[in-house]
């Protein structure tokens, strides 16, 4: 355990966000995301649902500033304007730990393409349906660095 540290960030993600670099991806996928088979390095959340896990990343991982997306859910198959409650709850998260940020649906496929991009999967046991995100990791400023 370390001071300063969400709890839910095991040595495995807390290595994984700390080598991120601006610009870079990152993927938390629900239960039924095909994470070992998109190509990034996967990174086990077994037992944790992904909003608890969006919000460990985002209590020290800030949003890219300088693009006009940062953070992506996969649309609804069949029905692209429904907003499923989980993504509802992402968007609220999003906002209140990362700033005045959105949420933007993509289509299902194009999903999975923008995930095999990513520099990590974080698989977790979220059993809600649509429980993904992709969050592009933004610049920590200096002073944001903590200081001895």
């Amino acid at each position: 355990m370390l001071k300063g540290i969400h709890p839910l960030l095991g040595p495995d993600l807390l290595h994984a966000i700390r080598t991120m670099g601006h610009g870079d991806h990152i993927v938390i996928a629900d239960a039924n995301f095909p994470s070992s088979f998109l190509g990034p390095k996967v990174i086990r959340a077994d037992g944790v649902d992904a909003v608890s896990i969006t919000e460990a990343v985002l209590a020290h991982m800030p949003l890219d500033t300088f693009v006009p997306q940062t953070a992506w859910r996969m649309e609804v198959v069949g029905d692209p304007t429904a907003v499923p409650e989980i993504c509802v709850t992402f968007q609220d998260v999003v906002r209140e730990l990362a700033g005045d940020f959105t949420v933007h649906a993509v289509e299902r496929f194009a999903f999975y393409e923008m995930a095999k991009k990513a520099a990590y999967i974080v698989a977790t046991t979220e059993f809600r349906l649509y429980g993904n995100i992709i969050l592009k990791k933004g610049v920590v400023h200096p002073h944001e660095v903590f200081r001895v």
